[in-house]
């Protein structure tokens, strides 16, 4: 399915019936490789759509100087085409950062968060001169050939044991990622968004494993003494994509999350 917004051509996957989720892939993969098994999962008792932002899977590049606050509207209109005034926002990594930048501008449009294995932006959660290290990092290795690339992401992306069909299908979508986009998504990553962490007043779930090199469940620590009422769960086992390596343990814990917040939300 595809929706046309602000000049761009926003592709998504949509399935099932009930309160809508949206889940937001992180700054390399595409929605369907990062999320499939949710997707299936919660399509049972939900309205699941799972978007390709900006710059990656089948969606159009964006322009240059596209930054956080565009995905965050960008995204918001991809609700509002489909007639959802309110969503649930679940992201991984950089769409963990999108959902906290959409929670700021579209208060409205946010009925919970999940934020998996998510910063508040690099500079909150990591201090400035990793920040600044981890995007001329990222800014470099957009120059890679596509099996470089995955060579040199794949291991901060998954625990040591990480394997399978779905950990395949990522790295395939990993190595057509489009330098353009992945490079307005990691500048997109960098600026603070501590400043949103207080304001938060919907159910909140943050959900860390505990063999991420990326995104380290002390990031978590810190969003969860930030945010008020918000929940700490760490997944034993998987690294930084734990909705690809262990899918079924981030379902449990998505869909068990998302029933209570539904529940308080009426």
């Amino acid at each position: 399915m595809r929706v046309e917004v602000g000049g761009l051509s926003i592709a998504y996957e949509r399935a099932g019936a009930g309160p809508a989720v949206l889940l937001a892939h992180g700054f390399v993969g595409d929605g369907p490789a990062t999320w499939g098994a949710q997707v299936e999962a919660l399509s049972d008792e939900f309205t699941v759509i799972a978007w390709d932002a900006p710059g990656a899977g089948r969606s159009d590049d964006p322009p240059d100087g596209f930054g956080m606050d565009d995905y965050a509207d960008a995204l918001a209109a991809v609700l509002a085409a489909q007639g959802i005034g309110r969503a649930h926002l679940v992201g991984l990594s950089f769409g963990a950062a999108l959902a906290l930048a959409v929670t700021h501008r579209h208060h409205r449009a946010v009925r919970s968060l999940a934020l998996v294995s998510g910063y508040a932006g690099w500079v909150g959660s990591l201090g400035p001169e990793e920040a600044d290290r981890r995007l001329a990092r990222s800014l470099q290795a957009s120059t890679l050939a596509p099996d470089d690339l995955v060579a040199a992401l794949a291991p901060s992306l998954f625990s040591p044991s990480a394997g399978g069909e779905r950990v395949d299908a990522f790295l395939v979508s990993v190595r057509e990622t489009r330098p353009s986009g992945f490079r307005a998504m990691a500048r997109a990553s960098h600026p603070d968004q501590n400043h949103v962490l207080p304001r938060i007043d919907v159910p909140t779930l943050l959900l860390y494993a505990d063999h991420d090199v990326r995104a380290p469940v002390a990031v978590g620590e810190a969003l969860h003494h930030a945010i008020p009422g918000s929940e700490l769960v760490v997944l034993t086992g998987p690294g930084h994509a734990s909705p690809v390596e262990t899918p079924d343990d981030v379902t449990r814990e998505l869909r068990r999350f998302l029933r209570t917040a539904e529940h308080r939300s009426r």
